[in-house]
């Protein structure tokens, strides 16, 4: 049982397949002490270097197949890594010891739904093939009058730039004014197809959401923003319908198990990309540069006067107890007046502690019996 040299570097994570190829013909990956070629493939137990350095491998058949759903929200890209640095959706992934996630299908950053990611890269190439016509379904919504006759035509199919596509079904599930929801159905997945074909006879999309890719429907309970795994027999469901075999060990066990137990159970809140954040924040801050009137404006008067208030206050008071004694030492004729008369109570109560103490023992030696000396017992009497 073996298996392409390029795939396996690439399923181990250090890079694309086309990536590897080109390490392998560079010369710097090893195969049992000799040069690899392109093409070459590998076998369990066979010595795997790159650089020098040995690297820990599986043939694909070994692993456990992994299949998981992601709700993607807007403001993601589906990539690895962006140069404009916005959220990608690998960023929300769990980590996978070993391996990496290959992503099923993709979305546009203005649209939502369900994403798979899977660790089989065959099973992932066979769901994307069209040759193998897995279907993908979209909840869209869209603005203008759609007609019985632009129905018709993009049942029957229009031409875009890349070749004639077409709806496989076209459903009404409601809406009300210029903006209605419709179901629709495509067995291939070419860029902004969908939004690309109500283009053609003069409608926009404002919303789009794919709620089904084959035989994976996205679940009431997961939440924008949140994952969860296929069990076994979702998964077996999966490779059935693009004739894969089943792996053993396929499933999930243990704490997995439970957590999406507890996810149907008590879904899990709903996560926001960053992205959006930040565009609020600025279209925010652009609303609050412009004039407004009315009750709008009374409030936001209101609110600012109130903050003045706080801060006048906040530097009218004191912040230490030093500065509130220096304060009031430097209030003129009245502190002075303060620190005297306390100057004279001190002095005062210091010399009637002194005479009344000595006063108080002159009158009781004066005023006191006095005992014969040796009248105490520790004493001999001469």
């Amino acid at each position: 049982m073996s298996e392409k040299l390029q795939k396996v570097l690439a399923r181990v994570g250090l890079g694309s397949r086309r990536y590897m190829e080109e390490v392998i013909a560079a010369g710097r990956v090893s195969v049992n002490g000799q040069v690899a070629q392109v093409g070459e493939r590998i076998e369990p137990g066979d010595e795997l270097r790159i650089d020098g350095r040995k690297v820990q491998f599986q043939i694909e058949d070994e692993i456990r197949r992994r299949v998981l759903i992601y709700y993607k929200p807007e403001g993601e890209i589906c990539s690895r890594n962006d140069p404009e640095n916005r959220p990608t959706v690998f960023e929300q992934l769990p980590q996978i010891q070993g391996d990496r996630w290959v992503m099923v299908g993709r979305l546009d950053i203005n649209s939502t739904g369900l994403l798979l990611f899977t660790n089989d890269g065959e099973l992932a190439n066979r769901l994307m093939h069209p040759s193998n016509e897995i279907e993908r379904e979209y909840a869209v919504r869209v603005m203008g009058e759609v007609t019985p006759q632009l129905k018709n035509n993009m049942l029957k199919g229009v031409t875009l730039d890349d070749g004639p596509a077409k709806f496989e079904s076209f459903t009404e599930i409601g809406g009300d004014g210029i903006n209605r929801w419709f179901q629709v159905v495509v067995k291939e997945g070419r860029n902004r197809e969908v939004r690309r074909i109500f283009e053609s006879q003069g409608l926009k999309v404002s919303r789009l959401l794919r709620t089904r890719y084959g035989t994976v429907i996205l679940p009431r309970e997961l939440r924008t923003g949140r994952w969860m795994e296929l069990d076994k027999q979702d998964i077996d469901n999966l490779t059935k319908s693009v004739e894969l075999k089943p792996r053993q060990g396929t499933g999930l066990f243990g704490m997995a198990k439970r957590r999406n137990e507890r996810m149907q159970d008590k879904p899990m809140a709903a996560r926001r990309g960053g992205f959006l954040r930040q565009q609020r924040r600025d279209s925010e801050e652009e609303t609050s540069q412009k004039p407004v009137f009315g009750r709008e404006r009374e409030r936001r008067d209101e609110t600012n006067q109130y903050g003045q208030q706080r801060e006048r206050r906040s530097n009218s008071t004191p912040n230490t107890y030093g500065q509130q004694r220096e304060r009031s030492g430097n209030q003129g004729v009245y502190g002075q007046r303060d620190r005297q008369e306390g100057a004279a109570n001190r002095e005062r109560r210091d010399d009637n502690f002194g005479n009344r103490e000595s006063g108080n023992r002159e009158r009781r030696d004066e005023n006191a019996p006095r005992k014969p000396y040796g009248t105490k017992k520790i004493f001999k009497k001469f």
